[in-house]
C-alpha cells in the first residue's frame, strides 16, 4: 500500500465531525486528540467547516486533518487549500480521482457495490469507504467482499457505534472504522471537552483492544 495512505491505519477510529460553531473547532479537535484520536475527518457539512479545518490544521498540534463530504474536484481543491491531508467521499467520480492524482492528496472515495468497488480500485485507489455502513450490509457484506477483492481494505462508517465496532474491526479486509459516537450533542453544545477526551480515550481504548498485536491488515 502507499505509504500515503498509512494515516488511515494509526488509530483504527476516525472520528466524523460537522463543526457547527466556528468557535468549537479547536478545543473540539484538541480534545479529540488528547484522547488519542489523531486522525480527524471534517465534513463539509456546515458552513464554517472550511474555516474551522483552516484553524485546526494551524493550531491543532497532533491532528492529521482531513475533510469528509467532499463531492466536486472545487471542493477537494478548497478543502486541500484550507489545510486537509486526506480527502473523504461518500461516493467517487472522474474529477475526484484526477483531484487527487493531480495534488498527491489521498482520497478515501465511497463504494458500497462491487462495480464500484471495481472502478474505485481500478482507479488505483486502495482503500474504500464503505457508506453507509449500517444500511448497506454492514460487516456482512464488507466480510462477503474479502472473496472477490482480497486486496481491498475498507473503513466503514454509518451507523457504526460501540455495540458493534467488534464485528467490523475483527474483519481482516478493515483497516478503521469511521463514527461521531464520542461527539455527543449534549457534550459539545456544553463544551464539555474534558468529557469529549473522556469518550475519545474509550473509543481508542476499545478499538485498540479489538486489535491483536500482530493483525497489521496491510
Amino acid at each position: 500500500m502507499n505509504d500515503s495512505y498509512t494515516m488511515f491505519t494509526q488509530v483504527p477510529i476516525i472520528p466524523v465531525i460537522a463543526i457547527e460553531h466556528l468557535e468549537d473547532a479547536i478545543p473540539l479537535a484538541e480534545a479529540l486528540v488528547a484522547g488519542g484520536l489523531t486522525t480527524l475527518e471534517v465534513t463539509l457539512r456546515t458552513d464554517c467547516a472550511a474555516a474551522a479545518m483552516r484553524g485546526i490544521a494551524n493550531q491543532v498540534e497532533g491532528a492529521v486533518l482531513g475533510a469528509g463530504t467532499v463531492t466536486t474536484e472545487s471542493q477537494f481543491h478548497e478543502v486541500v487549500d484550507s489545510g486537509a491531508r486526506f480527502v473523504v467521499s461518500p461516493g467517487h467520480n472522474d474529477e475526484l480521482f484526477r483531484a487527487s492524482g493531480d495534488t498527491g492528496i489521498p482520497l478515501l472515495p465511497g463504494a458500497v457495490t462491487a462495480s464500484e468497488i471495481m472502478r474505485v480500485t481500478g482507479a488505483g485507489f486502495p482503500i474504500v469507504k464503505f457508506f453507509p455502513a449500517a444500511t448497506s450490509g454492514g460487516h456482512h457484506a464488507i466480510e462477503a467482499f474479502r472473496g472477490p477483492f482480497p486486496s481491498v481494505k475498507f473503513i466503514p462508517t454509518g451507523g457504526v457505534n460501540p455495540e458493534n465496532l467488534a464485528s467490523y474491526l475483527s474483519l481482516s479486509n478493515v483497516v478503521a472504522a469511521g463514527g461521531s459516537w464520542m461527539l455527543p450533542a449534549s457534550l459539545v453544545q456544553n463544551k464539555d471537552w474534558p468529557g469529549i477526551t473522556r469518550l475519545a480515550t474509550e473509543a481508542c481504548s476499545l478499538a485498540t483492544s479489538l486489535l491483536t498485536p500482530e493483525e497489521s491488515k496491510l
